[in-house]
């Protein structure tokens, strides 16, 4: 079993700048990547940016290169995801995921076991 723990959602205006972190607790040593999702009102579920455990590649949805960034520290067990000139469209509930499959697409949801609680990210215009 793996739990992620998220944090540091909240509300910003336009142009502003969060940072989410997932802590991530018990058998983490299985894993292969941890993802990034966001869900808004109305919207399914959507892939926002992935890194993969051992070596730190990374992948990103296009409506966020350039602007996101997600890192990781193994020492701690955490990933970040450093979002920078935030959007209104980028206003949703953030998930981050854990997964210790190595097939699919580290971009498709199904393919994560754990999630966490989710956080809200509010950008107002």
């Amino acid at each position: 079993q793996v739990q992620l723990v998220e944090s540091g959602g909240g509300l910003v205006h336009t142009g502003g700048s969060l940072r989410l972190s997932c802590a991530a607790s018990g058998r983490t040593s299985s894993g292969y990547a941890m993802g990034w999702f966001r869900q808004a009102p109305g919207k399914e579920r959507e892939f926002v940016a992935a890194i993969y455990w051992t070596n730190g590649d990374t992948r990103y949805a296009d409506s966020v290169k350039g602007r996101f960034t997600v890192s990781r520290d193994n020492a701690k067990n955490t990933v970040y995801l450093q979002m920078n000139s935030l959007k209104p469209e980028d206003t949703a509930v953030f998930y981050c995921a854990f997964r210790t499959s190595r097939l699919g697409l580290v971009s498709r949801s199904t393919t994560y076991n754990y999630w966490g609680q989710g956080t809200q990210v509010t950008v107002s215009s």
